[in-house]
């Protein structure tokens, strides 16, 4: 059950959402996709946080061949939500 209320809490906030669907697309580096969501680095690191948390995306560090310093680069995990009327008669 626990693992429900995660996933739910995970994709109720819209900025999540919409980081879900631009991580549909392609991967991110950091620094772009907050500025696409015109976010600062921090705010995006909590939320992609709890969506690594809840299985959605995950994070990759590494360094670019033109630049030494390592980049954070975010992509989306395959994944498949559904939730029947039997699911939750096992839970309950």
């Amino acid at each position: 059950m626990q693992k429900i209320v995660d996933i739910g809490e995970a994709i109720r906030h819209p900025l999540r959402l919409k980081i879900i669907y631009l991580l549909s697309q392609r991967e991110w580096y950091i620094y772009e996709l907050a500025k696409e969501l015109n976010v600062s680095r921090q705010v995006l690191y909590l939320h992609l946080k709890r969506l690594e948390k809840s299985g959605f995306v995950e994070g990759d560090l590494r360094l670019e061949d033109d630049d030494m310093r390592a980049k954070n680069f975010y992509r989306l995990k395959d994944f498949k939500i559904e939730l029947g009327l039997e699911d939750l008669e096992k839970i309950f």
